[in-house]
């Protein structure tokens, strides 16, 4: 049957199909638009600075090697779930492993962030960006396997940058406050820049792709950097782009027809939500800037969303936290769906036990109702 409607049913021993897998976690029947007995949550960035373990056994392996060694970056994904009891594990990576994988000059600078030793910025720059090969994210599959086998009922939560986020970083040659250059070439040179986000579409598409085939039980895109642009020019320079990068896992469904939930994260303004969903989401993780209960208004009671404490009130004391944290999780019950989130990443001076707490305190919210 799938064959002939262009799906691809996933394999017995995926999580999502497999008994005693994931089908029926809090994460997945969240984000699918149900109801479990207790809120799921999960931290971006939960794999990180912020964890002793992760720093004794990061020590002197630069950031993408740890990526692209298998038995480490399993390590590195479960310690959140060990230590904390989070509903989800988020495979070990970064966002430019795909570029990396491609054979482009890119890396990792501590305290700056990802580097290209040459920029992108003609239309023959693009044409030179690499094809992927066939087998290239086999140390990323390996990776997410050997978590998998270890999570259980756990789901994992594969992960890829958004074309924009990604082309961003090409053409600027790595972080910038204002993406001026990526900006200037998306009005000055729309058919380069029309290639451009389209070849990272298509990396990060594959990226997800590869994760999900690996055990993955959800994806999440993550556009860091949309924020920096007007509505209309999102809509008519990157959307399609994005659109297709979640495209890459949407035939890929489990034997009832159901297909491996999609989030779409992005740092935007609150015009720029229904977006996100529009872009073939299945859930919309909302930053800390917008309420969550303006956000449900804005994308409507039918969607999944996903978030928001601020990572700020991390650092605050208690009391306050909670309170903020029983906020949004009020506001979530608006929703057709809710999964507790950070609006963006764990800061890395996080005191781990905070983030622990917070866990157990969201778990039991419902049942104190």
């Amino acid at each position: 049957m799938f064959a002939t409607m262009g799906l691809v049913e996933l394999p017995e021993s995926h999580p999502l199909v497999r008994p005693g897998g994931t089908a029926s976690a809090p994460l997945v029947r969240a984000l699918r638009g149900d109801r479990p007995d207790r809120v799921p949550v999960w931290f971006m960035r939960q794999a990180g600075r912020s964890l002793p373990e992760y720093r004794r056994a990061r020590d002197g392996v630069p950031m993408l090697d740890a990526c692209l060694d298998p038995d480490l970056a399993a390590e590195l994904t479960l310690q959140p779930v060990r230590r904390h009891g989070v509903d989800a594990a988020v495979l070990f990576s970064d966002i430019v492993i795909p570029l990396r994988l491609a054979g482009v000059d890119v890396d990792i600078v501590p305290g700056r962030g990802p580097v290209l030793a040459r920029p992108v910025r003609t239309m023959a720059d693009v044409r030179a960006l690499p094809e992927l090969p066939t087998d290239a994210f086999a140390p990323v599959a390996r990776a997410a396997a050997l978590a998998v086998a270890e999570l259980g009922d756990v789901p994992l939560i594969g992960f890829a940058g958004a074309p924009f986020t990604l082309a961003a970083y090409l053409v600027e040659g790595g972080p910038s406050k204002d993406h001026l250059a990526a900006r200037t070439l998306m009005l000055a040179e729309p058919e380069t820049w029309r290639a451009l986000v389209t070849r990272m579409a298509d990396y990060s598409a594959a990226f997800l792709r590869a994760q999900v085939l690996a055990g993955a039980s959800a994806v999440q895109l993550f556009d860091s950097w949309a924020g920096s642009l007007a509505p209309e020019v999102y809509r008519s320079r990157v959307r399609d782009a994005s659109a297709r990068a979640l495209a890459g896992v949407a035939d890929l469904v489990d034997p009832a027809g159901r297909g491996v939930p999609r989030i779409h994260f992005g740092l935007v303004c609150p015009g720029l939500l229904a977006d996100l969903r529009d872009a073939g989401a299945d859930a919309v993780g909302v930053d800390h800037r917008t309420p969550l209960d303006r956000a449900i208004e804005l994308l409507g009671p039918d969607v999944p969303v996903q978030g928001n404490l601020d990572p700020a009130w991390l650092g605050a004391p208690e009391a306050p936290r909670l309170a903020a944290t029983d906020r949004i999780l009020a506001a979530g019950r608006k929703a057709a769906g809710h999964v507790f989130n950070l609006g963006h990443g764990v800061p890395p001076q996080t005191d781990p036990d905070v983030l622990t707490a917070l866990v157990a305190h969201v778990h039991d919210w419902e049942a104190e109702r």
